[in-house]
């Protein structure tokens, strides 16, 4: 639409300009046949009129150039104007912690990237509350609005906005998508779907099963409560069933369809479970405060994903830091509004490395003390957040 609209107004300045030079060219013809027909056949006045002619042919030619540098300034101008301003829609699938970080971290890469909301950036920013049907309906409002960019976060978001832009030339950029082959948004080879791109929260599994052992040393049972319509949820599953073994794990898992059927999946669970480390389930970290309650009342140890659930209750997570995840994901939006690359034809990134995040408040209230080599290579929190 901008560049239709710079076309418009550059045909429009150029169609000016050439009115203007055959106004001039008219006149300075009128002027010197005036001063031809004033000078009679005398060979003396005939050469100043000409000389007049001349010199009024000069004057239009330099006027009529010094309209056509104004016109193209202002040309160049709206041009500027019409690349530098942006308007973006920003979906989130679910409210939790770390999802709120992603949307933050990406508005801040921007922000570094010179793309600053207020001033030359308009977003809108909308909530799906765990619904489907409604992150569909969110990316159905910004297709209409014709918006610059979508962000879409979390995987599900993600899916809606794919399905709903594919037939648009709205590029997408995504962030906490742990798995974009099985969200079908890369072939296999890697490469984009279409014209979307992003940025992958995948869990450092491993590690997060090696810390766990580290502080539980008795522990046989893991537990995963997830939700069987998020492909990013079973990836995880898959991965941590994978590995287990290695660690001396038996992963029980339970998979739920929505929310109202968290509180009954987690009893069922903590009557088995040893302990439950959490995944970036968006359903049920929304639901984290309840298994934290029916956990402690069970004096059954949780694991988070990332920091903000370290903060809420989560005893220690080998996690992601969501913030820079969305900084990340800023960057990669910066280079497709400013047209330095197409979404198309950028490779989905990971987030490099993962993190150790302790609740010495909660680990407490369980008995459980944090290894010193983790407590003091990583960041320990001494309360419980609400």
């Amino acid at each position: 639409m901008k560049r239709e609209l710079t076309n418009v107004m550059t045909g429009k300045m150029e169609a000016g300009v050439l009115r203007r030079k055959a106004s001039l060219a008219i006149a300075a013809a009128l002027i010197a046949l005036s001063l031809m027909g004033c000078g009679g056949s005398s060979e003396g006045n005939g050469s100043a009129g000409t000389a007049a002619a001349q010199t009024t042919e000069a004057q239009a030619s330099e006027t009529g150039e010094e309209e056509n540098k104004a016109a193209d300034k202002d040309t160049e101008t709206a041009a500027e104007a019409s690349e530098s301003s942006y308007s973006i829609g920003i979906g989130q699938f679910a409210e939790h912690g770390s999802l709120d970080n992603c949307r933050e971290g990406f508005l801040i890469g921007l922000a570094e990237e010179g793309i600053v909301e207020g001033e030359n950036l308009t977003v809108e920013y909308d909530n799906a509350n765990a619904d489907g049907s409604i992150a569909t309906q969110i990316m159905q409002s910004y297709v209409g609005a014709d918006v610059d960019l979508i962000c879409a976060i979390a995987t599900p978001m993600a899916q809606s906005a794919y399905a709903v832009t594919r037939d648009t030339e709205i590029p997408v950029i995504y962030t906490a998508v742990t798995d974009p082959g099985a969200a079908e948004l890369v072939k296999e080879d890697g490469s984009s779907v279409g014209n979307i791109t992003g940025t992958s929260d995948k869990l450092p599994v491993e590690e997060q099963l090696e810390m766990i052992r580290a502080i539980l040393p008795e522990a046989k049972v893991l537990g995963i409560l997830y939700t069987t319509s998020e492909a990013n949820s079973e990836a995880s599953v898959a991965e941590y069933k994978e590995l287990a073994p290695d660690y001396g794990f038996e992963i029980y898992e339970i998979g739920i369809g929505t929310q109202a059927d968290i509180p009954l999946a987690a009893d069922t669970m903590l009557e088995k479970a040893d302990c439950i480390t959490m995944i970036t389930d968006n359903t049920v970290v929304a639901s984290l405060p309840v298994i934290l309650n029916k956990a402690e009342a069970k004096k059954i140890p949780v694991f988070g994903s990332e920091v903000e659930q370290v903060r809420k209750g989560c005893v220690a997570a080998m996690g992601l830091d969501y913030i820079e995840l969305g900084k990340q994901t800023g960057r990669m939006a910066a280079k497709v509004l400013k047209g330095e690359a197409e979404a198309s034809e950028m490779s989905y990134e990971l987030i490099e490395g993962a993190s150790f995040f302790g609740n010495s408040a909660a680990a407490a209230k369980l008995g459980i003390e944090l290894p010193a080599e983790y407590a003091e290579s990583g960041e320990v929190f001494d309360s419980i957040s609400e």
